[in-house]
């Protein structure tokens, strides 16, 4: 494999992720087209509906396009949906050469590669693989395992509080956390807390900016509320966004009902019960902790109801980010399955 292809798809994957949080239901994807060493043109997948990464770049690089080769981080499709399939279009090019990261899933989606292959194009697969998969993992979870991929967020101290002995816990992390929180809801489909988190801190579940400008694109809210005890006048009920009460039985239950609802991301706020639950069922893709610098000795613990009971069970994360944010840790990771 030639030295440079690894660069070029380095600047694809970061092509692709300018898209998070504005593609779903559809995967974030970048390309680059390049001839005779250098870039003549770049493409992101934008926006759902709009025009897929390679067509943008196709776009960009016009006449120069023919002979090129293009790096794209999600194989090309080799479908008609609401755009073309981005096979046929590197081919009508004059494209010699694509290089993927990552297959595509999905049973009408994918096969790119291999008409690529039929039309006498060279076809490279698994440069970069790692990294196109971390920026696309939400759109690849829920396409193999047929459910929206699952996050959980939590803020705790560092003795694994999440709210004092009296109930109190504004604010545990500290402002510049939170508004990384508010990045997170922007760019997920649908914000997931339980009846009990909602009577005892009668939140908002919104997306806002620092200066608390509501954002654009608001997730969908739901309320995990199997005995009807939300009341009406909860804040979550409002208009500021849509909302879902649901009388799911199990988290996996809850995934079905979202999935049909076409939720591809569910960022999980309930409080440790819930957060036990889904962890307990195999159900959590990524965990994303706030730590604050703070003991507090009594309270809250930031999770239960997970059924370990011995070390030998704990469920360890594979972590892949370790940051100071305004004076917390923030861990992230994935369950190891």
């Amino acid at each position: 494999m030639p030295a440079h292809d690894e660069e070029f798809m380095a600047r694809a994957v970061a092509l692709a992720a300018r898209g998070l949080g504005t593609t779903s239901p559809n995967p974030v994807v970048g390309s680059v087209l390049v001839r005779d060493g250098r870039v003549v043109g770049e493409g992101w997948h934008e926006r759902a509906g709009g025009p897929h990464a390679e067509v943008g770049a196709l776009a960009a690089a016009g006449e120069l396009a023919r002979g090129a080769t293009a790096y794209v981080t999600l194989e090309p499709c080799n479908h008609h949906g609401r755009t073309g399939p981005c096979a046929q279009a590197l081919i009508a090019a004059g494209v010699t050469r694509v290089v993927y990261a990552v297959a595509d899933p999905g049973a009408l989606e994918g096969g790119g590669a291999g008409t690529l292959r039929a039309a006498g194009v060279d076809v490279v697969a698994g440069v970069l693989a790692d990294e196109a998969e971390r920026v696309n993992e939400v759109w690849l979870t829920a396409k193999r395992s047929g459910r929206p991929h699952v996050l959980w967020k939590f803020a705790a101290t560092l003795d694994g509080r999440s709210a004092a002995a009296d109930g109190t816990s504004r604010w545990i992390s500290s402002a510049a956390s939170r508004e990384q929180v508010h990045d997170l809801r922007r760019r997920v489909d649908a914000i997931v807390a339980g009846s009990g988190t909602v009577l005892a801190d009668d939140p908002h579940l919104t997306a806002r900016a620092a200066d608390g400008t509501p954002s654009a694109r608001q997730p969908l809210r739901v309320v995990l509320d199997r005995r009807g005890r939300v009341p009406a006048g909860a804040r979550v009920l409002d208009d500021a966004a849509p909302t879902l009460v649901s009388r799911a039985e199990t988290p996996r239950a809850l995934l079905d009902e979202l999935h049909g609802r076409g939720v591809v991301s569910v960022l999980l706020e309930g409080g440790p019960t819930l957060a036990g639950a889904f962890l307990a069922a195999g159900l959590v893709d990524r965990v994303v902790a706030y730590v604050a610098p703070t003991l507090l000795g009594a309270g809250t613990n930031a999770l239960g109801g997970t059924g370990i009971t011995t070390i030998a069970d704990a469920i360890a994360l594979d972590v892949d980010d370790v940051s100071v944010v305004g004076g917390d840790v923030r861990l992230s990771g994935r369950p190891r399955r």
